[in-house]
């Protein structure tokens, strides 16, 4: 199945608190439909907080809306990672059974997925593993299991939360060229990355996020020395946010 071209993801003065802990302060940013979004910012700035809110899995202030041009699409999903304990009894394929369809996984495939899981690991270069153990496999192996998942159904949304922790080289490569085949359908990617050297070449248009936003454009103009050291350092993220809550 083709996906439909994606959406654009609006963001509206969100904000989020836990306990006494602002943990995102007014964000505002859009998505543009089709598009391959990077969102990068240093550990404890929200990133993860604010695709929560987009999953719907977190309370919050502000407006966070999917704007289709037509009927609403599938949304997939990739973590960060996930554990499995070595002797777990879980192959790939209950895995893939387990996360891409309602019939119970230890009931097999429901046979309008198979094709759909088989091509998905396939892409990934796990399908001569899909036999395996999830606990057997490496880290590596392990995050291209969990991109095969995020590609059944086939998605219009995909909300990639750090991909690329745990890939290798090879699984890099792949990654990048499932990056290529998105944009060219015209899926909407929203991707959380560390890796700022694979944002600078391989995203659209990259924020950045220190609770609240501190940049945002195409990556050649805003990814600079200095925007970094402002998104990374404590001291300039706290005096730009006082002042923008003051110039509000």
């Amino acid at each position: 199945m083709t996906p439909q071209h994606g959406p654009a993801i609006a963001f509206d003065r969100v904000g989020l608190t836990l306990g006494q802990t602002t943990v995102l302060r007014k964000v505002s940013l859009r998505v543009a439909p089709g598009s391959v979004h990077a969102l990068v910012g240093p550990n404890g700035a929200g990133k993860s907080s604010l695709i929560k809110t987009l999953l719907g899995q977190t309370p919050h202030q502000g407006r966070v809306a999917l704007e289709w041009a037509g009927a609403a699409g599938v949304m997939g999903y990739v973590p960060q990672a996930l554990a499995f304990d070595a002797g777990l009894p879980m192959t790939v394929n209950d895995f893939m059974a387990a996360m891409t369809q309602r019939k119970p996984a230890f009931l097999g495939f429901a046979r309008a997925r198979v094709n759909e899981i088989g091509a998905a690991l396939d892409r990934v270069g796990m399908a001569d593993k899909r036999n395996r153990r999830m606990g057997a496999l490496s880290g590596g192996e392990r995050q291209r299991v969990l991109l095969a998942q995020g590609l059944v159904p086939a998605p219009s949304l995909l909300v990639l939360d750090e991909p690329m922790a745990a890939l290798d080289e090879a699984g890099a490569q792949v990654f990048e060229q499932l990056l290529a085949d998105w944009k060219q359908a015209g899926v909407t990617v929203f991707w959380v990355e560390h890796d700022l050297e694979a944002v600078g070449r391989l995203a659209d248009h990259v924020t950045g996020l220190n609770r609240g936003v501190l940049f945002d454009g195409p990556p050649r103009e805003v990814l600079t020395p200095q925007t970094l050291l402002d998104l990374f350092s404590t001291r300039p993220r706290t005096a730009r946010a006082s002042a923008q809550e003051a110039a509000a």
